[in-house]
Formats: structure tokens, sequence, C-alpha cells
């Protein structure tokens, strides 16, 4: 016999347990299956010898979507926000006092006196900007409009890249990108106390709380399809087990490939996958026993795009005196790729004479960012779902989902949407 629920959820990532405690809280009856041993997906984190490691730099946008459905679900966030001490532009192997706001602008001598008053006038720009009316356009066609000094556009891609963690200005959309660093400048982020998998373990409790029936180390190898009407209708899935379970509505939260390896045969799901560009990042992560240069925080590439930051500088990720950091390089637009070696000299440049304190490390060279990046062609609204409309009851959660967000703001953002269409169709049922 069949095995029956309400709504069936397929990946046990933030967005699959965001939908899952939503939509028990409404009333739904769900059941959540992941295939892997434990839940969290690419917010898992690793503790070795004390030193929390996700899965490269994460932080999370306090203005964005994730940390808003995590509030109203009252899963708490721990941490702090970076107060901008410390902080480096890197251009050319040489450190330069970043330019993060108006005394460092005036002090740093990354740019020359014109350079300074134009850098100014663009982020004080940016804000004002409605992101909404650079649909079609290029992040790259954006900086050569407005942006006039070579080394001028070099700082304000770097911004942008730092914000939404994308290294091609020429695919990115200039919607997404623009709307993304204004998020971040506006409200900041947070670095989350002993790693992402604490929201993911609260998640996870909150979901149970409601009632949600959480599987895992179950793999889904099929959404079964009633096709007789007009239009298919998802009406269950099947495990790689055998075991099939009857759903009034199935929930895939994944990565393009993932739902259209689902429904093998549908041409618009393999035309999503086809089409989804994902974004890489290649990262290292240092564990220290101690810090060489207490005050150097972060280190922002200019002319090149890497990344250093202290995260435990404001989040609980080490042992008392003890210090882990992010190295990453973006990946993209040229770049397709790192070597350990590369990011090691990032690290020389920040913390000379770091190699003497490795408690642990681990160099990951090729990390998904986000399952598709926004293109310019279709920016943030031409993005698909989280209504398949084509298959009656599926829907599909993720970072590359609906017109709101990036990395894990859209995927809570898709979320938030799929759980209010399905709470508005039981109480339509209902009335």
């Amino acid at each position: 016999m069949k095995k029956t629920t309400d709504v069936a959820v397929v990946g046990g990532g933030l967005g699959g347990l965001a939908a899952a405690a939503m939509l028990a809280r409404g009333g739904r009856r769900v059941t959540l299956f992941e295939k892997s041993r434990h839940l969290g997906g690419r917010a898992h984190t690793t503790e070795v010898e004390g030193y929390h490691f996700n899965l490269g730099p994460h932080a999370l946008y306090l203005g964005g979507a994730a940390a808003r459905v995590l509030g109203r679900l009252g899963v708490p966030v721990r941490g702090r926000s970076p107060r901008g001490e410390g902080g480096f532009a890197l251009r050319r192997g040489r450190l330069h006092a970043l330019p993060a706001g108006a005394v460092s602008l005036l002090m740093t001598d990354l740019l020359g006196a014109a350079g300074k008053l134009e850098l100014g006038r663009v982020l004080t720009g940016l804000r004002r900007v409605d992101a909404a009316t650079l649909e079609g356009m290029s992040l790259r066609e954006w900086l050569d409009a407005h942006v006039s000094r070579a080394e001028v556009r070099e700082v304000v891609a770097a911004f942008f890249r730092v914000s939404t963690y994308c290294a091609d200005a020429d695919a990115l959309a200039a919607d997404a990108a623009v709307a993304q660093l204004q998020m971040a400048t506006r409200q900041g982020v947070l670095y989350v106390d002993g790693g992402w998998s604490e929201l993911v373990g609260a998640l996870a409790a909150t979901a149970r709380a409601a009632g949600v029936e959480v599987v895992t180390s179950a793999r889904v190898e099929l959404v079964e399809r009633d096709v007789g009407a007009s239009l298919p209708r998802a009406r269950g899935l099947r495990l790689a087990d055998g075991t099939e379970y009857e759903a009034g509505a199935v929930v895939v939260a994944g990565a393009p490939r993932d739902v259209a390896s689902l429904l093998p045969g549908d041409e618009v799901l393999a035309g999503w996958a086809a089409e989804a560009e994902p974004v890489k990042a290649a990262s290292l992560e240092v564990g220290l026993s101690r810090l060489p240069r207490p005050r150097a925080l972060l280190a922002l590439g200019v002319d090149r795009p890497w990344y250093a930051s202290v995260h435990s500088a404001w989040a609980r990720l080490a042992p008392e005196g003890g210090a882990m950091v992010h190295v990453a390089k973006y990946l993209g637009g040229g770049d397709a790729e790192a070597s350990e070696s590369e990011l090691e000299g990032v690290l020389d440049m920040l913390q000379p004479g770091w190699r003497e304190h490795v408690v642990t490390r681990r160099f990951l060279p090729g990390l998904t960012v986000m399952n598709a990046l926004p293109a310019k062609k279709k920016g943030l609204a031409g993005r698909p779902g989280p209504v398949v409309e084509h298959v009656r009851g599926l829907y599909v959660v993720g970072d590359w989902v609906g017109p709101e967000g990036m990395l894990a703001d859209a995927s809570l953002a898709s979320a938030e949407t799929v759980a209010r269409l399905l709470r508005g169709e039981a109480g339509a049922r209902a009335a």
C-alpha cells in the first residue's frame, strides 16, 4: 500500500525545511525527504577541534528574505555583524585601506582625489537607483554607463562581487546585482555563531514541532504524474527503495537538474536545467591558534576576485583565542579555477606568518555558491517558478527560483511563496 501525505517536500536544505515548517503550521500534513544522512545541504557545518567550517564563507543578509522568514518562524539567529574596521583593499599585491565609509574613503591611498570623489558619488547614487528598471541590462553595462574611471570601476565591481558572490559581471543581471548591494549596504550582514548548521538545527526543530515528518537517507527517484487530464498533475513520488507516497502537492527544493531528474522527459524542466549557469567559488578555510595580525580582518580583491575574512572576529566559530579565516576566489568571467597556493598567497598578505599557527584547514576548489546565476536576459523577474505552471501540484524552491533575492534569500523567499499558495488552496477547498 502507498503511504499518504498532504505535501511531500523533496530536499532538506534551508528552503525545504522552511517550506515544510510553514506548511505544517498552516495545518498541512507534511513529509520531508532528504537523501543525505544529515539535513542542511550547502548550509551544513563541520566541527573540527572546536573550529566550525561552513561550506565557504556564509553571511546572513539582515535585510533579506532569509532573515524575514527565520524571524517569522521564531528561529533564533545568534551572531554579530562586522563593524567595518580592519578592512583592506588588495590591488596588485598591496594592501590599502578599504574605502567602506566616509573616513576610510578620505584616508585611503587606493584612489586619487578625483577617484575618491567619483566613488563617493557612485555609492551615494546607488542608494536611489530603482533596480527594477534595470531589467535586460548586465552589471558590466551598468558599470560602464555609470562609472567613468577604470580604477573606480574596479572598486565598485569588487563591492558588487562580495555582495553577490558572483565574478561574471558580463552575465550577471544588473537588477539582481544592484538590489543585492543596496540591501547589503543598507542593513548589513551577520555571521552566525556555531556556523549555519545552527540555523539548520533550529529550522528542523521548528518543522518537527509543527508536525513535519522528516525522513533522512531517503533518495527520491521519481515524481509520479497523473497524465490523463489536459494538464498533468503531480500525485506523489517514489523513493529509490520502492516506497511510494501519494501527495496532494509536491515541493522540490533543489537545483534545476534535481527537479528535471525527477520528471524525466519533461522538456520545460530539462530546459531550466540546461539554461542554469551555476555560480562557483574556490574556498580555503583555516583554523588558527591565533591571529598574527589581530587588526587585519578583511581583504577584498580589487583587480582580482579575492576575498579573505576572519569570520571568528564576529561569530563564535573558533576556540577561545583562536581564529577561523575564510579565503575565497569567486570564479567566473574568465577565471574558471583556483589553486590552493593562490588562496594561500592572499592569506600571506592579510596575515603574514599564519602557517605557524595552523590547527586545521580545508581547501574546496569548486563550491557551488548559487545553482543558477540571475542572467542578463531575464533578470530576477524572469526566473522560473515557484509554481510549475505545466504540472499541477508541483512547486520548486531554491536559490534560482522566483523574483526575490539571491542566495539563501531566494531559497527562503520561494519557500514562503509556496507555503502561502498551498495554504490558500487548502483554505479555498475548506470554504
